[in-house]
């Protein structure tokens, strides 16, 4: 199941906030765009609310992802985390999990 870090949910949580969706019900939707050989390309979005379907990864009262189904199953493996470029912008990224020896 995908893992969210700590900086990526305060992240997320900002996120909702500043786009006026900050109820309990809001969160981060990843969406698959379209599959393109070996990768794939996933759609970012803030939700109001889950859609039908889709799997949702947070904490109680936290900041929530919403996973639908076929994106899902592309994170199942990764971890969502923030990363800040060399101006100071932050970007989510996705990487893979740590496998613990």
């Amino acid at each position: 199941m995908l893992t969210v870090t700590e900086a990526a949910a305060e992240a997320i949580t900002a996120l909702t906030a500043e786009q006026g969706a900050g109820s309990e019900q809001s969160g981060l939707r990843f969406a698959l765009q379209s599959m393109e050989g070996d990768g794939a390309q996933l759609a970012l979005s803030v939700a109001p609310a889950p859609e039908d379907g889709d799997r949702i990864v947070g904490a109680d009262g936290g900041a929530k992802v919403f996973l639908e189904p076929q994106a899902a199953a592309l994170l199942d493996d990764k971890v969502l985390d923030v990363q800040q470029d060399d101006t100071g912008d932050v970007a989510f990224a996705v990487l893979p999990q740590q496998q613990s020896a």
